[in-house]
């Protein structure tokens, strides 16, 4: 659902801050980036269902934001409105996110996780809500991780995919629908190069170049042109050309993909706006957007209830400048208005971004 943003510098943030999720120290919505407080030599940044989390060049894991089931794991189940250290963690070296949960590689290949817990989201065999870090079960040789709304995905060195949690529409690719409160292996799927979760799906990218995807389809999220539910993962051929796949990022019921030549596609709910297109209208294949030129990466973003209707979506240009486009209510696309946009827009005030995050109803930039 959310992408991860790697580099290193300082954080922006606007949109919904309801729980001060933009770090500002305040609870009021922005609706154009402004700094997260005392944060710097940032590498990777994160957001999920209400909170934040960046990882430093100590390797330090910092949150911020909603903290009710302990997602700022600090100890503690105070909201947090500017950045605190997360308790215990060290030696980190990937950070993933999303939901109500955060997720942490560590040196050795082990997975860390703390936050909502209530389906198995952690990974490590109950379902008590953490409010700091707990390993997640059995997993070792860990390359990357992945979250979706509640369930977890982790890439292996041998290019498998393990999973865990909420299973009700078949996001952990085992055949079934069960929830798993520790990992298990995704079926029918390897040599993976890039894997990641969206609202009760799943997607990964292989390394000769192929779109996989599996779980929640009612809104035509997988791209494979049906409303079909998928309990594995299935191949899927997205687009008629031979041109390399760059980057895909999940939403919660949209997707977005990257080509080589530049060219950006989105399928799945577009309620909002959020597939860029000029219309509203559901996709079930992609449909590419008119007038992005110069795209370095995508982000998807869902609304600001994320089990609920609404979304939105981000561009980061080759300049260093920033679109968006879909659900504004909270000012998530940063150009000062609450407007919904169905094409791109300019996002206000950015400049020299290196990446970007969109979260639900929200969104982060490292400059």
């Amino acid at each position: 659902m959310t992408q991860a943003a790697q580099t290193e510098g300082i954080v922006l943030a606007w949109g919904d801050n309801a729980f001060g999720q933009l770090g500002d120290g305040t609870t009021e919505h922005r609706g154009t980036p402004a700094p997260v407080a005392g944060l710097t030599r940032v590498t990777t940044v994160v957001g999920g269902g209400g909170h934040a989390a960046a990882l430093l060049t100590d390797g330090t894991v910092w949150c911020w934001g909603r903290n009710d089931f302990g997602q700022c794991g600090d100890g503690t189940n105070s909201h947090r409105t500017k950045p605190v250290r997360v308790s215990g963690l060290t030696n980190v070296v990937g950070l993933f996110g999303g939901g109500g949960h955060t997720l942490a590689l560590l040196t050795d290949g082990t997975l860390w996780s703390w936050g909502h817990n209530l389906r198995g989201d952690l990974g490590d065999g109950t379902t008590e809500h953490r409010n700091t870090p707990v390993r997640v079960h059995g997993l070792e040789g860990v390359r990357a991780g992945g979250w979706g709304g509640g369930h977890g995905l982790a890439l292996i060195e041998d290019g498998t995919v393990r999973a865990w949690g909420h299973n009700l529409f078949g996001a952990l690719g085992d055949g079934t629908t069960t929830t798993r409160l520790t990992p298990i292996t995704v079926q029918g799927v390897c040599d993976v190069a890039h894997l990641n979760g969206g609202g009760g799906h799943s997607i990964a990218i292989t390394s000769d170049g192929g779109y996989w995807a599996w779980g929640r389809n009612d809104r035509g999220q997988l791209g494979d042109g049906t409303i079909e539910s998928r309990l594995t993962p299935v191949r899927i051929d997205l687009f008629d050309s031979d041109t390399k796949i760059e980057a895909v990022s999940p939403g919660y019921f949209h997707t977005m993909a990257l080509l080589a030549d530049d060219s950006v596609w989105a399928w799945g709910n577009n309620d909002s706006g959020q597939l860029g297109d000029g219309t509203t209208d559901n996709r079930y294949r992609p449909h590419r957007l008119a007038g992005l030129r110069g795209v370095r990466t995508i982000a998807s973003g869902g609304g600001r209830n994320e089990f609920g209707p609404g979304g939105h979506s981000l561009a980061l240009l080759a300049d260093g400048t920033l679109s968006a486009w879909g659900l504004n209510d909270a000012g998530q696309l940063g150009d000062g208005t609450t407007i919904n946009r169905p094409r791109p827009v300019a996002v206000d005030g950015v400049e020299g971004a290196k990446s970007i995050v969109a979260a639900g109803g929200y969104n982060f930039a490292l400059v």
